[in-house]
């Protein structure tokens, strides 16, 4: 099963993190009908999500965290690095646009310089490191290079004979660049996932086994454990990600490593018990929203109708064949539509009544839906 495990490294410009590990998500933005900003947040602030790692610099995403203390890594676009490599002034106008507009308002603690600059840009590798000097060099001059890290997050690929993990190491090839790198002191996980669904030639990519390795991978954080060499030192991890990306291309796989849909529903509820407050949908006591037993059914056709429509629900789920068609009926198609809903608005107050045919319970429709007959 580790021909699915993503596993990337941020190597940061600091010295070593005092306290304890962190659970965080990536978000990425390939997607079908993807939510606002604002809509973003909302999920992120139910589920007790405290880090996330941006793939850009998005100004309205930025905003939308603004004051919610959520900590933020901003990324700089690969197709950007050559410039800021070669140009401390315009290193300089990135961090003046991108970060220093919309700190302190916005918690942004580190900036990833590229993604697998190594293995997919291996042009601009040779200007990497200026790239993370300039942009620190920038920090300095803002007198925020205390407050925010400098880092470029790496594939697990640039490291050979990864199995057992204590015999790895670098590819020489790299030496040029990563010596440099690694005279800096700390490294995170950004990057670690399993996915939930493949296609034929990816048997292993299952719901079942993406909740055990995110379970697992959880509780292995949160715990301290470390690593073999490094016992008790805390190792902070992003998972790899907030959303399914549908529009990724490549095989079923690169389409399900989301822990949610697009509609803020669960792709499936984490196994964390013992484990913390990390995501919400591992508490007790959840609510969701469901239709009324006795409520008309032109008004659910209504209901379902607006939520899959200007509620931005996405409820491809429904479609004939996919996951949540059956049962095929009005009631059973508008609980998914307005429970997908009532959690896309973080369960806010007037979220679950749709003119009177919606209730709230305790009872999850999704668990009830899928028992035997």
């Amino acid at each position: 099963m580790a021909v699915f495990m993503i596993f990337y490294m941020l190597v940061i410009i600091a010295l070593p993190a005092h306290g304890d590990a962190f659970i965080g998500v990536n978000i990425g933005t390939d997607v079908t009908n993807m939510p606002s900003p604002t809509e973003v947040v909302a999920l992120l602030k139910a589920q007790g999500i405290q880090h996330v790692r941006l793939y850009d610099a998005d100004r309205a995403m930025l905003r939308a965290l603004a004051n919610t203390g959520i900590r933020v890594i901003v990324s700089v676009p690969n197709d950007q690095i050559l410039g800021i490599g070669q140009s401390n002034a315009t290193a300089a106008n990135w961090v003046a646009r991108n970060v220093i507009a919309h700190v302190p308002a916005t918690n942004i603690t580190a900036i990833a310089v590229g993604s697998e600059v190594l293995t997919s840009l291996p042009n601009a590798a040779p200007v990497l490191v200026s790239a993370l000097k300039f942009i620190q060099a920038a920090l300095v001059a803002a007198n925020l290079d205390q407050q925010i890290k400098v880092s470029t997050p790496h594939s697990s690929s640039v490291i050979l004979d990864s199995f057992p993990p204590s015999q790895a190491f670098f590819n020489k090839t790299w030496d040029p660049v990563m010596v440099p790198l690694l005279n800096f002191l700390q490294s995170t996980v950004t990057e670690s996932g399993w996915p939930s669904k493949g296609d034929s030639s990816e048997p292993d990519a299952t719901v079942d086994n993406a909740n055990t390795y995110n379970s697992n991978l959880i509780r292995h954080v949160l715990n301290n454990s470390g690593t073999p060499k490094q016992p008790g030192i805390a190792v902070s991890t992003y998972i790899y990600e907030l959303y399914n990306e549908d529009l990724k291309s490549g095989p079923v796989s690169e389409n399900n490593w989301g822990l949610f849909y697009a509609s803020g529903a669960q792709v499936y509820t984490l196994h964390l018990t013992n484990s913390g407050t990390v995501f919400a949908n591992d508490t007790t006591n959840q609510t969701f929203c469901v239709a009324k037993s006795n409520a008309d059914s032109k008004m659910l056709q209504a209901a379902l109708d607006w939520a899959c429509g200007p509620g931005k629900v996405d409820c491809s789920p429904l479609l004939q064949g996919q996951s949540c068609y059956e049962p095929n009926s009005v009631a059973s198609h508008a609980t998914y539509a307005i429970n997908s809903y009532y959690q896309q608005m973080a369960k806010s107050a007037g979220t679950c009544d749709f003119k009177g045919v919606a209730s709230i319970t305790t009872t999850n429709p999704m668990v009830v839906k899928m028992l035997p007959a």
